[in-house]
């Protein structure tokens, strides 16, 4: 599955160097991980943000979120933002901040 390639640029613009950042394919798509830890991705069309369980259903409240679910079994801590949730900079930025704090949070893998 092809992934927009255009909101992974805009993710890596939003990231810059930060350290420890790794790009990495997965999901069929391109996941960004802080100190081996995923912070959010594109799958598809859709960016991917693991928001972490304490901040799951706030999130799923969200316009255009859903639950990260490629199995259907979806996975707790982790959504998905279609494309209008991303559409400007400004909450594109929003999204990836709550993405690395989570990853930092967790312990280095």
């Amino acid at each position: 599955m092809a992934y927009d390639e255009n909101l992974a640029k805009r993710i890596r613009a939003e990231i810059g160097r930060l350290p420890g950042l790794v790009e990495k394919k997965m999901f069929g798509g391109v996941g960004f991980l802080v100190q081996g830890n995923m912070a959010c991705g594109v799958h598809g069309d859709d960016l991917i943000v693991r928001v972490g369980p304490e901040h799951y259903d706030q999130s799923l409240a969200q316009p255009d979120t859903r639950p990260f679910d490629m199995t259907g079994r979806p996975m707790t801590g982790w959504i998905m933002v279609a494309p209008a949730g991303v559409a400007d900079d400004e909450t594109l930025a929003a999204w990836i901040r709550i993405g690395i704090q989570y990853a930092l949070s967790l312990p280095s893998k």
